[in-house]
């Protein structure tokens, strides 16, 4: 389990494909002593175990749903990627409950100032679209951020100075893919209404079969 606060930002050594399988390598500036093998560490959001690492980099097993379903195959060698190890136990959650599963892709559509902040608009599927909410949670490339507005098929963020210094977001162009990950709860609640959704709507009782009252 992750936060969506990115501790650094590595760069992509390589994607070794053979098969049915992939070796994700990254160059990070991870303190070496406090990894080992088997950790979990996410990267541009996905969830990735270390199967080995040696003089700042480190490498990672990839299963072709991975590949298939994020950004990997469309980085070039050298790409920044955020980088964030697993949330300890105990510490404060800052950002919001981010799993590393990447649920689709998004296509940045414009970039544009208002204020201080850069406001990005971003296009993804219907289906995760409707994952989000005004003012709740996405992850976009492991990054915890609030949905500043969304529609049927796209969502805008609004990013602070600190956030786009510190992670690849100032990096992105117009058409650039990103991986997305919609908020944990939203998936849930969505599950437990789906057998409601061709009924005449919610209702008390329902709340109740469904735990939410």
């Amino acid at each position: 389990m992750f936060t969506g606060l990115i501790e650094c930002a590595g760069s992509l050594v390589s994607l070794r494909r053979g098969g049915e399988s992939a070796v994700l390598e990254v160059a990070a500036p991870l303190p070496a002593a406090e990894v080992k093998t088997g950790d979990s560490i996410a990267v541009n959001g996905v969830c990735l175990t270390v199967i080995s690492m040696a003089a700042g980099r480190f490498s990672f097993d990839v299963s072709p749903e991975t590949v298939d379903r994020s950004s990997f195959s469309l980085l070039a060698t050298g790409a920044p990627v955020n980088l964030e190890r697993a949330l300890r136990m105990g510490g404060r959650l800052d950002g919001h409950l981010v799993t590393g599963h990447v649920d689709c892709l998004a296509r940045l559509d414009s970039s544009s100032r208002r204020g201080n902040a850069t406001l990005l608009s971003f296009r993804l599927p219907s289906e995760y679209a409707r994952l989000l909410v005004e003012k709740g949670s996405v992850a976009i490339d492991g990054i915890s951020l609030t949905v500043n507005e969304v529609g049927t098929e796209h969502f805008s963020v609004a990013i602070i100075p600190h956030t786009l210094a510190k992670t690849t977001l100032a990096g992105l162009k117009v058409g650039d893919s990103v991986n997305i990950e919609t908020d944990l709860i939203g998936k849930y609640v969505a599950r437990l209404l789906a057998p409601h959704a061709g009924s005449s709507g919610l209702t008390m009782e329902k709340l109740l079969q469904n735990g939410f009252i």
